[in-house]
């Protein structure tokens, strides 16, 4: 049982931001399409985190609204696939899942902005 965790822990990500719910990121994601691989960018409203931070089958729930559509995709937090993650904004949110935004439409589905201030 030990080997199988050290395996899983050698491969757990550390170069990657901490972000909460509510988080607009652009997950910068590694497509294979035929012999040629390339970089496709996913910007989005993170919607639910599954599972602890340090867990290796972590996911986390990307929602963005194309051309009037929904679309959600689920990232595997720890994939090599993934070249990078940018927080654009932290939203201010008091729920853990996000689930109430697929309903909403427009300006209603807007998530303020949680305000940072510089220390003096």
């Amino acid at each position: 049982m030990n080997l199988l965790k050290s395996i899983e822990d050698s491969q757990l990500r550390t170069d990657l931001p901490k972000f909460p719910v509510g988080a607009t990121v652009r997950v910068n994601y590694r497509i294979k399409e035929g012999n040629k691989e390339r970089i496709q960018a996913f910007e989005g409203v993170v919607i639910r985190k599954h599972c602890g931070a340090n867990n290796n089958k972590a996911t986390f729930t990307v929602r963005k609204v194309v051309q009037g559509y929904g679309v959600e995709r689920i990232f595997p937090l720890h994939s090599p696939r993934i070249a990078g993650i940018d927080v654009l904004k932290i939203g201010r949110v008091r729920r853990a899942k996000l689930y109430y935004l697929r309903q909403r439409q427009g300006k209603a589905a807007r998530i303020p902005e949680k305000l940072r201030f510089a220390k003096s």
